[in-house]
């Protein structure tokens, strides 16, 4: 999984806690990220719907609905795809000793491992939601965390 997926997941989190629009040069100061590399996150979520531009001088980026109904997996979708992690080549059927096609009829052991494993992998994204993340950091570190990020964001904090 690339490091996409964790930007994009701060970000949406980071999202939560501004009433306004975030322009992604400031979501990038703020994560002390480039702005060209960040961008590339915006626009997978932005195509994925998850959130939405708002053009004009108060512009920016904001989530395109409650971030209750955001899944993680919906993010690690925009960013990766909606594809397997792992994809079965067959590799039983090459080689000196290859079985033959017939022979693989049924997923193999390791086939039916990755896929159950990606099933409980999927499960267990799709059970957080972004305002469930937002809560774990208030929890966790307090609220003043993202109430300190609504006041740098909105321009309180240098950038």
């Amino acid at each position: 999984m690339s490091a996409g997926v964790e930007w994009a997941l701060h970000c949406c989190v980071v999202l939560t806690a501004s009433s306004e629009p975030v322009p992604a040069a400031r979501l990038a100061a703020l994560h002390e990220l480039s702005g060209s590399y960040l961008a590339k996150q915006l626009q997978a979520l932005s195509r994925a719907g998850l959130i939405h531009a708002v053009q004009g001088k108060s512009g920016g980026y904001a989530l395109t609905r409650d971030p209750a109904s955001i899944t993680v997996l919906d993010v690690v979708e925009a960013v990766e795809g909606p594809g397997p992690a792992f994809v079965c080549t067959e590799i039983r059927q090459r080689g000196p000793v290859a079985a033959p096609p017939a022979a693989c009829t049924t997923p193999c052991a390791i086939a039916r491992t990755m896929a159950a494993a990606e099933a409980a992998w999927r499960q267990a994204l799709v059970a957080v939601t972004v305002a469930d993340l937002a809560a774990q950091v208030d929890a966790e570190h307090g609220p003043r965390v993202l109430a300190g990020i609504r006041g740098w964001l909105s321009g309180e904090g240098t950038p």
